[in-house]
């Protein structure tokens, strides 16, 4: 949000804003996690002789808040620096809340950094170099990313987990209508949903889901597909060329745009969210669909069932990985730029990134951690379902890309929503294409010629040189 908005109305958006996100939280009364008001922190977080030094944390994760908040409660409880975290677990409207805040001066102190490059642009985050022991900078420095955790040798945030991409099936479900194998291609996902629709519709049952209330229900089921499908990138961007090429989706497209003209889709999916996509497949209700690493947690604590599932790698085009599959991670949490109290909000922020808390955090299956110390300890999860979603070898991280900063000025709708649109309603699939890396490719030069993103050409990558990082099983 670059405008220019008035103080005032700022400020009460944002009040009106955070009251909301709290009450989603579900958070008690106490210090760890606040009524979401900045009012009831930063204007109270006297620094007097004798008083508390308050930090303020945002983050739009909810389904690690209960840990969350009670290592929050127990670091207010023993650090002996008299600093209290009060933390706050917002809402969808993440992205927004922290621009109005940023925007009317009422910026948390700590807060979770979802999209670096647009932070770093607009200035939000301050760096860390200064305040890490050598110890430290040592242990991150070869997990450490450009324009992911670093710009030009300052180092703005930490790795700590990462998502795992992973097609989510119900094993019964595909037994009963005699599938033996989860599929390996994309046509073997669409035979897979017909006959799941054809044989367990009479109970409700139906093939494949994905949450399509927002453009996230096509990448969510798309990404993954075409890094995999593929050795030249994911988010529509060809890291060897430098350019937008949205042809890297026309298979996954294609094959959704079928599930839906067989009727093997849930009814409803058009406007299904997540959470009620997972509560259907936690009745029985889904073959299959794709998602993340946090669905082991989610089964366990969010949505408890007694169905036999199991993850899997994503189908790709051919039933081969020819690049990587995406693992989203790399950046975490970072300090306020406007933080009034730097050193005790490095304070916090050091304690979340302890080993201690870390492997705590990776044992209990809320994430795979990214942190060397944390995966060579050779502790693993325990966390029923969580034995799919094990980084293998295939599993990446890819190098930063110009997504977000180019769509900060794209002009027309995006990628992700004109081929949700194209699922639903069909179209010309290669005219689609190429509108969109038309629009894409122009914003992008124009992000180029004004500075604002310094990733250019590589004709040298080659995804599948990713591989192996990570972990070495196959």
């Amino acid at each position: 949000m670059d405008k220019k908005w008035v103080v005032a109305t700022l400020s009460t958006v944002l009040a009106v804003s955070l009251a909301g996100c709290a009450a989603d939280s579900g958070s008690k009364n106490g210090s760890a996690a606040n009524s979401g008001n900045p009012a009831d922190t930063k204007e109270n977080s006297g620094t007097k002789s004798g008083e508390k030094t308050k930090i303020v944390y945002w983050t739009p994760d909810r389904h690690d808040a209960d840990f969350m908040k009670s290592k929050i409660e127990q670091f207010n409880e023993t650090n002996t620096d008299n600093i209290e975290v009060e933390m706050t677990v917002m809402g969808d409207n993440y992205p927004q809340a922290v621009d109005i805040a940023f925007a009317s001066k009422q910026a948390p102190d700590v807060l979770q950094i979802n999209d670096f490059q647009t932070y770093y642009k607009k200035g939000y985050m301050a760096p860390i170099n200064d305040y890490m022991s050598s110890e430290m900078k040592d242990t991150f420095k070869d997990s450490l990313l450009e324009n992911k955790n670093t710009v030009d040798g300052q180092i703005y945030t930490l790795p700590n987990t990462g998502q795992v991409w992973r097609l989510i099936y119900n094993k019964d479900v595909f037994e009963q209508a005699g599938i033996a194998t989860p599929p390996k291609t994309l046509d073997e996902m669409v035979a897979a949903a017909k006959k799941i629709t054809e044989t367990g519709k009479k109970d409700g049952i139906y093939g494949f889901a994905s949450p399509f209330k927002s453009s996230s229900g096509f990448w969510r089921a798309s990404n993954t597909v075409a890094g995999a499908s593929t050795n030249v990138g994911i988010d529509g961007y060809n890291y060897q060329t430098g350019k937008f090429d949205f042809s890297m989706y026309k298979d996954i497209a294609s094959a959704l745009r079928q599930m839906n003209e067989d009727g093997s889709m849930l009814p409803g999916v058009e406007s299904l969210d997540i959470d009620p996509l997972r509560a259907q497949f936690a009745q029985g209700k889904i073959g299959m669909y794709i998602n993340h690493s946090a669905e082991p947690g989610v089964y366990k604590d969010q949505f408890p069932t007694t169905i036999n599932w199991a993850a899997v790698t994503v189908p790709t085009t051919d039933g081969t990985i020819k690049g990587a599959s995406q693992i989203i991670g790399g950046s975490y949490i970072g300090i306020s730029a406007d933080s009034a109290n730097k050193e005790a909000a490095w304070k916090f922020m050091e304690y979340v990134y302890s080993d201690s808390l870390q492997s705590e955090y990776y044992e209990n299956g809320y994430g795979l951690s990214l942190i060397p110390t944390v995966i060579s300890s050779g502790k693993k999860p325990s966390i029923p379902g969580i034995e799919g979603f094990l980084p293998k070898r295939y599993d990446a991280i890819y190098p930063a890309n110009p997504l977000a900063i180019t769509e900060g000025s794209l002009e027309g709708s995006k990628w992700s929503d004109a081929f949700s649109v194209y699922v639903f309603t069909g179209g010309d699939l290669d005219g689609i294409i190429k509108d969109l890396d038309t629009r894409y490719n122009a914003s992008l030069e124009k992000a180029r010629a004004a500075g604002t993103t310094n990733i250019v050409a590589d004709p040298d990558f080659d995804a599948s040189k990713l591989q192996g990082k990570l972990s070495t099983e196959e």
